[in-house]
């Protein structure tokens, strides 16, 4: 199955991404640096959207770019407010969060798209989908008292709250990117994968622009200031790969939404290692233990969803 094996691609690429941003947000400003991350996406999917409108790339590529009008360009706008929303707030928790938390908290994100999915399409959940979301609960009730010897009380942590709330709002993502591809005649808007792709980063790109202006830049000199690092257009790079991987796996015979966002999820295994390895983070064998549990929370998930 070639989707799948696209879904364990997108989830080594998404590690690699969060390395990078963890790396690019070290003592930086989180506007400038997420205004560069939309520009440079941007910037890697200009290119097909002339192309696919000159004639240069045709309709039966991969990288074919569809032009709408507005009424479907909205939906679109849509997504960039969500994912960019997601993306702000998980930009602040990064930066001032040890990965090895970060990322488990981040694996828990298919069990934030199966309750979507049971709450918004009216979906139920089985035996093992149910045994996914209970351990998944344990793995974050233990990684909260983990996070306690570093002195991070959950409850009085504001970054916690930005990063749970990225993932509810990168879950939402997940919802209604099922609702954009699906064809209207199982009830969704059949919009073309690259051109979504290519359309929410330059929608993104004019939003961070008016507000590094407006709230960036008039107490610029008075907040963290901002330096240049090359993991910034690596950011783009890597988010770029992993989710032009996804869309192209999603549009596969048989893909299966929940399994690619479960693989996915397995970036984590990638950050904790760099977490460790790189950012040298504390506490590893009870944040191991830990995200074990949350690994095996998406292996019963799997189960379920197959």
């Amino acid at each position: 199955m070639l989707w799948i094996l696209l879904a364990f691609l997108s989830a080594a690429l998404l590690g690699f991404y969060d390395v990078f941003k963890k790396q690019s947000l070290k003592e930086n400003a989180v506007i400038p640096v997420l205004l560069l991350n939309t520009l440079f996406s941007s910037l890697i999917f200009m290119p097909f959207i002339y192309l696919s409108g000159s004639g240069k790339i045709g309709s039966d590529s991969i990288f074919f770019c569809t032009e709408w009008s507005w009424a479907e360009q909205r939906y679109i706008l849509v997504k960039a407010v969500i994912v960019l929303s997601s993306w702000l707030l998980a930009y602040f928790g990064l930066k001032h969060l040890p990965l090895t938390i970060v990322g488990p908290i981040n694996a828990t994100r298919p069990v934030m798209v199966l309750v979507g999915a049971m709450i918004i399409f009216a979906e139920r959940l089985n035996l093992w989908q149910w045994l996914g979301v209970l351990v998944a609960l344990i793995g974050i009730e233990l990684l909260k008292h983990t996070s306690k010897k570093e002195g991070i009380n959950w409850w009085r942590n504001k970054w916690i709250y930005f990063v749970f709330l990225g993932n509810v709002l990168g879950a939402l993502s997940g919802l209604y990117d099922k609702y954009l591809m699906a064809t209207p005649d199982n009830g969704g808007v059949g919009l073309n994968r690259m051109a979504v792709q290519s359309w929410y980063n330059i929608y993104q790109l004019g939003m961070m622009a008016v507000m590094l202006l407006c709230l960036w830049w008039p107490t610029h000199k008075k907040t963290t200031p901002f330096h240049w690092t090359w993991g910034i257009p690596l950011i783009s790079l890597f988010l770029s790969a992993a989710d032009f991987v996804y869309f192209y796996a999603l549009g596969l015979d048989g893909a299966m939404i929940s399994i690619v966002s479960m693989v996915r999820r397995g970036s984590v295994i990638v950050s904790f290692l760099c977490g460790a390895m790189i950012f040298m983070e504390k506490n590893l064998k009870a944040k191991a233990f830990d995200l074990m549990l949350v690994i095996l929370s998406m292996l019963f998930l799997y189960l379920g969803s197959n």
